[in-house]
């Protein structure tokens, strides 16, 4: 009787025979590697390198959806639009805008103010 205590011989393991398989020129090999490719979102088929350019390109998160270009400069307009909201409800005093309002107001009390189209010195003369 004989006994099976096994081959001493290592089994391959399957990432091995996987990695073996795919080295091979066969069409079974070249469709599990275009599979695989395409299943992990890499280029499918063998591409040269102005078209790796191009699939590089579009790889990349698009520039105005990256923070670090959108949030490079501080957002002046929308800071501003949110202090002239809050300095109309009365919660914000803007100094130097009290004060160009003030002068035009008296500008106005003196009789300084701009003519409207039509009242002017030239329509006058005619």
């Amino acid at each position: 009787m004989e006994t099976s205590m096994g081959s001493k011989l290592p089994v391959a393991s399957g990432i091995y025979k996987y990695a073996r398989l795919t080295a091979n020129t066969t069409t079974y090999a070249r469709r599990m590697n275009r599979l695989s490719n395409h299943i992990f979102g890499e280029v499918v088929r063998p591409t040269n390198a102005s078209a790796m350019r191009v699939v590089k390109m579009f790889s990349v998160k698009p520039l105005d959806l990256r923070p670090e270009i959108t949030d490079y400069y501080p957002r002046h307009e929308e800071t501003h639009d949110l202090m002239m909201l809050l300095r109309k409800y009365g919660l914000f005093r803007d100094e130097h805008q009290d004060f160009k309002e003030e002068m035009i107001r008296l500008r106005i009390l003196r009789g300084k103010v701009k003519p409207k189209k039509g009242e002017g010195q030239r329509s006058k003369k005619t």
